[in-house]
């Protein structure tokens, strides 16, 4: 039987998965979502693969090793992903601030990570994330172990990353900051999109008033984000359907 805290992990990655899909960020059964154990730096949980975002529950999450071991499954026809797995444990090895991790495949999110350009501080929404944001280079999908230290490498101590013709990846502390970085950074990159296909100019904005915008984001300058939100967005789940919590 998972413990207290395991069961409270178990609850808010489940809820991360249904606000990714009521937020259109899944991708069918092809993204993850994870999270840490409390007490427990070497395992964590991940979705079974096979499973729709709107189908995971608390219970039917996998427990996994950082070395690729399952642990706990609620049922055997759904194993581990490859991707899952290497793109996750990468993070939990390299990385022990972070608690939760979250990789996307949106629409959005993959036309900025196949623009050189990146990311641009078009709008103040995309200032939160400019001055802390990684990229890693498309070497294949994330499926070799043997590549998780370059991945590692290049998140580096920065949330928040572009996985180059890929997607985008956050981290964080807990599964409800992970999320909001992710919330974020896809807004910010489908504002970013939007702007780009009205082929008109852009209204580039002085380097100094990015700056000074981002700074006002900096860690220590504003709350933690996404601790606030995250009571709210687990109320909605209870009105919408509360099986993530079974």
């Amino acid at each position: 039987m998972p413990s207290e805290d395991e069961w409270a992990a178990r609850v808010d990655l489940a809820a991360a998965y249904r606000l990714c899909e009521i937020y259109g960020m899944s991708d069918m059964i092809y993204t993850h979502i994870s999270a840490r154990i409390p007490g427990e730096p070497e395992h964590f949980l991940i979705n079974p693969n096979g499973m729709l975002f709107d189908e995971i529950t608390a219970s039917s999450l996998l427990k996994v090793h950082v070395e690729g071991r399952i642990l706990a499954q609620s049922d055997e026809r759904y194993g581990l992903h490859p991707a899952g797995f290497t793109i996750h444990s990468a993070i939990y090895r390299a990385r022990p601030d972070v608690n939760a991790a979250m990789h996307t495949h949106t629409i959005a999110g993959m036309a900025v990570a196949s623009l050189t350009c990146g990311l641009l501080p078009l709008t103040q929404t995309s200032h939160r994330f400019i001055e802390g944001l990684s990229y890693h280079d498309f070497r294949g999908p994330e499926r070799n172990p043997g590549r998780r230290d370059a991945l590692a490498a290049d998140l580096g101590a920065n949330n928040c990353a572009i996985l180059r013709n890929h997607g985008l990846l956050t981290v964080g502390p807990t599964v409800a900051e992970a999320f909001n970085y992710m919330y974020g950074l896809e807004r910010s990159c489908q504002a970013q999109i939007a702007a780009m296909a009205c082929n008109a100019e852009l209204n580039t904005l002085p380097q100094e008033v990015v700056a000074s915008s981002a700074a006002m984001y900096a860690p220590g300058a504003v709350r933690r984000y996404g601790l606030l939100e995250w009571p709210g967005l687990l109320r909605r789940l209870d009105r919408l359907d509360p099986s993530f919590r079974n």
